[in-house]
C-alpha cells in the first residue's frame, strides 16, 4: 500500500522546454554539443557544490561575447508555465492527510529564485509538501542512487510503501531498483492531477 509520494518538480507542476533551451543555448553559444566540462559544471551546480558566481564565472570566461543578464537568461529559458490547476490537485491531496508527500528535484539556485518570482503561488506550494528536497541544498542529485538512499533513510520509509513520479526516465529507473513504485510520467501527454485515475491500481 502506498503511504508517501515522492514527486519530481519540473514537467510534473511547473512546465520545461528542455529541447527549446537545449537548441538556443546551442545557437547563443554557437556550439553544437556540451563540453564535458560543461556537463561537469552543470551536474557540480546542480549539486551546490559551487555557487552561482562560479558557474556564471565560468561561463562568462567561456562566452565572453555574453553578458552574465543574458547568460542568466539562456539558463532559466527552460523553465515554463505551473499550471494553477495542478496546485489545486496538492492542495487536495494534502487535506486528505493519507500520504506523506515530498518533493524532490534536481534543481539549482538560479531556477528556484526565477520560480520564486514568477510564480506567485510557490510558497503555498512549498508547504504543501512534508519535505522539499532540492538537489543544491542537499548537494545529491539524481538519478544517482545516493539520493534515494538518503530520502529512504531520512524519513524511515518502507521503499514498496512510495510511489516516486518523475519524467526522467533514469530517475524511475534507479528508484525501481530500490524497490519503489514509479510513474515514468509524459508531460505531453498524461498529467500529474491525474495521478488517481491512471494509477489507481496502486491505491
Amino acid at each position: 500500500m502506498i503511504k508517501t509520494i515522492i514527486f519530481d518538480f519540473g514537467n510534473v507542476f511547473i512546465n520545461l522546454d528542455i529541447e527549446g533551451a537545449i537548441k538556443r543555448t546551442f545557437n547563443e553559444f554557437k556550439i553544437d554539443a556540451f563540453s564535458e566540462e560543461m556537463t561537469a559544471f552543470n551536474s557540480f551546480y546542480e549539486q551546490g557544490l559551487i555557487s552561482t558566481e562560479e558557474f556564471i564565472e565560468f561561463y562568462s570566461e567561456n562566452f565572453p561575447n555574453l553578458s552574465n543578464d543574458e547568460l542568466i537568461d539562456i539558463w532559466n529559458f527552460m523553465l515554463k508555465d505551473f499550471p494553477e490547476h495542478r496546485l489545486e490537485f496538492l492542495k487536495q491531496l494534502k487535506a486528505t492527510s493519507k500520504y506523506k508527500l515530498i518533493l524532490l528535484s534536481n534543481t539549482n539556485e538560479l531556477h528556484i529564485d526565477w520560480i520564486k518570482k514568477q510564480v506567485p503561488f510557490y510558497e503555498v506550494f512549498k508547504n504543501c509538501f512534508d519535505v522539499f528536497y532540492l538537489s543544491h541544498e542537499i548537494n545529491l542529485r539524481k538519478p544517482n542512487r545516493e539520493i534515494f538512499d538518503f530520502v529512504l533513510k531520512e524519513n524511515k520509509l518502507n521503499a514498496n510503501e512510495c510511489l516516486f513520479i518523475d519524467d526522467n526516465n533514469d530517475n524511475c529507473h534507479t528508484a525501481k531498483l530500490l524497490g519503489i513504485e514509479t510513474w515514468h510520467i509524459n508531460p505531453k501527454t498524461e498529467d500529474i492531477a491525474n495521478l488517481f485515475k491512471i494509477k489507481n491500481s496502486l491505491f
